[in-house]
């Protein structure tokens, strides 16, 4: 059994990898409306693996935006479930969005953790997509924020390890907060957010490993006021 869950939990995050650095199918950009502009650069969370479009975090927070009369268009997002660091660098340089975005998010890192591939790897790739996010935004630091990486070991695919994955999860956090930190970028921590999971399965996707639309309005709830002020 033990065996079928890992297996299931490795299709399931990286099914997405025949796509790798497609940009055709990476890259998900938004409408010509009215608005101001927001691109979203991630992995399965960013994508919503499992949910509707509606229900996505990037699109619950344009709504949210507009409900607070600040108008963006709806948003451009790179994300494939499966991708680590360097999977997202070799998208979004191939993807070649303008730099002329109003608002752009980073959220990346789970697949670095699953995969077991290092910290100081991660620190090096993750510097180089903050860069890359802040040069999307025409270099306005502060038009830029970072999403810290869910706690997948709260979901039911985790409990034979959640402990370890939790310690593993906290040290790829803690680099992404010291690189955001070094570059005055601000990083929103919605981990403790999705390890409510735990006791709330309404917070899950029907795969039981991804979040649902209920979960993303959370972090939306904890995004919007850290960002209004901002835009």
């Amino acid at each position: 059994m033990k065996l079928i869950q890992i297996l299931f939990i490795y299709i399931s995050l990286l099914s997405a990898c025949s796509k790798k650095g497609d940009p055709g199918n990476a890259y998900n950009p938004g409408s010509n409306e009215p608005g101001a502009k927001f691109i979203a650069l991630g992995d399965s969370y960013t994508i919503g693996q499992s949910v509707t479009e509606a229900e996505r975090w990037p699109v619950l927070f344009v709504k949210s935006l507009k409900e607070a009369g600040i108008q963006y268009r709806s948003p451009d997002i790179i994300a494939t479930t499966g991708w680590t660091t360097r999977d997202l660098i070799f998208s979004v340089d191939n993807a070649k969005p303008a730099n002329d975005y109003d608002l752009v998010s980073l959220m990346i890192g789970v697949n670095n953790q699953f995969q077991g591939r290092s910290i100081n790897e991660y620190r090096t790739e993750f510097r180089s997509l903050l860069t890359k996010s802040i040069a999307l935004a025409s270099g306005k630091v502060d038009h830029v924020f970072v999403l810290s990486i869910p706690d997948w070991g709260a979901t039911p695919y985790g409990e034979s390890d959640r402990a370890n994955i939790a310690t593993e999860i906290d040290a790829f956090n803690a680099v992404a907060k010291d690189e955001c930190d070094k570059q005055k970028v601000i990083f929103i921590d919605i981990t403790p957010i999705s390890r409510q999971a735990l006791n709330d399965p309404t917070l899950l996707a029907r795969d039981n490993l991804h979040y649902s639309g209920k979960m993303y309005q959370l972090w939306v709830d904890a995004i919007l006021p850290q960002i209004k002020s901002r835009i």
